[in-house]
């Protein structure tokens, strides 16, 4: 028997906290459901701020500044941290120096999705970013983290260098912002249904079934007035 198919398009940044909980939630639910359903998962850009220079700001000073103060920024990242280490991350603010600008970064993930690479790549700069303090505004990192998943160093160096992937990239921001997407995660599924946040895997786990069953059931079919047959 053919397993219900089921879309997922994931709207995240990598340097967003709850995205890589949420991934990792959302993996959980597809595990437990990898007899029932067929998965397919789709990572689109967002950039939490797009105002970040290219050399990137201070990680610790922007976020003190942008949560109101030494104390607010200690509450929250101990508490973020807490939750991500139930969900097997081992989060690590005190090695993370740079909070950077996320496009080139983005175009690499959309790069992954033409070869075929792209859920190697998110995790990679997800576990980079929050686990490994790396460097994201380096051009080099970049590259290492991607060639060291799946990707070429030559391709990716030549996409950083060029304005490769830069139209679609913005092209997916300006459709975010037309669906009223202003935070993140984001799930489409199935182009249809919309869940919003990093959402238990039990949520994940009770809603793609019934979304898979309400597709099924929407199939074609003759009507009285004869409209389609």
């Amino acid at each position: 028997m053919t397993k219900p198919k089921v879309t997922i398009d994931v709207v995240s940044d990598v340097v967003c906290p709850w995205c890589y909980i949420g991934k990792r939630r959302l993996e959980k639910a597809i595990e437990q459901l990898k007899d029932k359903l067929d998965v397919e998962l789709h990572y689109h850009a967002f950039e939490l701020n797009p105002n970040v220079p290219k050399n990137g700001y201070d990680q610790k000073a922007y976020l003190v500044e942008k949560f109101g103060g030494e104390e607010r920024y200690e509450h929250l990242t101990n508490n973020v941290s807490s939750v991500a280490a139930q969900e097997g991350l081992h989060f690590n603010y005190a090695l993370q120096k740079k909070s950077p600008n996320t496009f080139d970064a983005h175009r690499i993930i959309w790069l992954a999705a033409k070869e075929g690479k792209q859920l190697q790549i998110v995790e990679a700069f997800f576990k980079a970013y929050f686990e490994e303090g790396v460097d994201l505004t380096q051009q080099d990192n970049l590259i290492s983290i991607a060639s060291a998943n799946g990707l070429d160093a030559g391709k990716v160096r030549e996409l950083l260098n060029s304005d490769e992937g830069t139209q679609e990239v913005r092209e997916r921001e300006i459709v975010n912002g037309k669906q009223g997407i202003s935070g993140v995660p984001f799930y489409i599924i199935n182009n249809k249904y919309g869940i919003s946040g990093a959402q238990p895997t039990e949520v994940f786990a009770e809603a793609l079934p019934d979304i898979a069953s309400k597709e099924l059931a929407q199939g074609e079919a003759c009507d009285i007035d004869g409209n389609n047959c």
